[in-house]
C-alpha cells in the first residue's frame, strides 16, 4: 500500500530502477507512494534486472523515449539501479534533472558488498570489468543524492555513501538493503530528498 508523503511532486517525473535481480514489481510500493503525493513516476520497463550488458544504456534510452522523457527526469537508482542511473546521466544528460540512489556501492572497492560473486555468476562478467566504459566513483553532471545506511547489510555503508566529491549530497537511513524501497521511512526520505 502507498505511503502518505508530505511533499507536493508537482507532476514531476520520476523513473525507478530496480537493483540486481529486482524488478519493477519489486519498486511499485516506493512509485504508488510518490504517485500519490503528486509525482509522476515510471519503471524502468526492462524486466528482471539481471546485471549489465553492452546495451543496457541505450535500451534505457529507448524506454525513457517510449513514454517520452526527453528532459527533467529524476532517476531513483536502488543497489544496481543507482549505478545504472548514475552511467546513464552521463550517457544522457540531458533527459535526466537528478539521480537519487538507494544503497548503491558507486564507491571504493566494487567487491566492498555480499552480492558480487552472485552477481558474476548470473551477469556473466567480473564486477570489475563490466561492459559498459564506466569510472563509477565519478559524479554524474547532474545534482546527485546518495542515500545509505550503516545497517544495509549488502553493501558497504562506506561504497553507498561515497565520497564527498562523488555525490552532491548524502543522506544516511536506519535500514536493511531491502527496505530502501518498501519502510515507510525510507520511502519518505526518498520523497524528502526529491523535495
Amino acid at each position: 500500500s502507498a505511503v502518505p508523503l508530505d511533499v507536493d511532486g508537482r507532476g514531476r517525473k520520476i523513473v525507478v530502477v530496480p537493483g540486481f535481480m529486482a524488478s519493477d514489481q519489486t519498486t511499485a510500493r516506493l512509485r504508488k507512494s510518490l504517485d500519490g503525493a503528486g509525482f509522476n513516476s515510471f519503471g524502468w520497463g526492462l524486466g528482471r534486472n539481471m546485471g549489465v550488458r553492452a546495451d543496457t544504456l541505450d535500451r534505457f534510452d529507448a524506454q525513457m523515449q517510449s513514454h517520452g522523457l526527453d528532459s527533467g527526469v529524476t532517476l531513483v537508482g536502488w543497489s544496481l539501479g543507482g549505478l545504472i542511473a548514475r552511467e546513464y546521466a552521463k550517457y544522457a544528460p540531458q533527459r535526466v534533472a537528478r539521480v537519487v540512489t538507494l544503497g548503491s556501492p558507486f564507491s571504493g572497492d566494487v567487491r566492498a558488498n555480499n552480492a558480487w560473486r552472485v552477481y558474476e555468476w548470473i551477469a556473466g562478467h567480473k564486477v570489475d570489468a563490466p561492459p559498459i566504459a564506466t569510472v563509477l566513483s565519478e559524479k554524474p553532471p547532474v545534482p546527485t543524492t546518495a542515500i545509505w545506511s550503516r545497517n544495509d547489510g549488502v553493501v558497504a555503508p562506506q561504497s553507498a555513501c561515497g565520497l564527498a566529491h562523488e555525490s552532491d549530497a548524502q543522506v544516511e537511513l536506519e535500514c536493511t538493503h531491502m527496505a530502501f524501497v518498501a519502510r515507510p521511512e525510507a520511502i519518505r526520505a526518498i520523497a524528502a530528498a526529491l523535495g
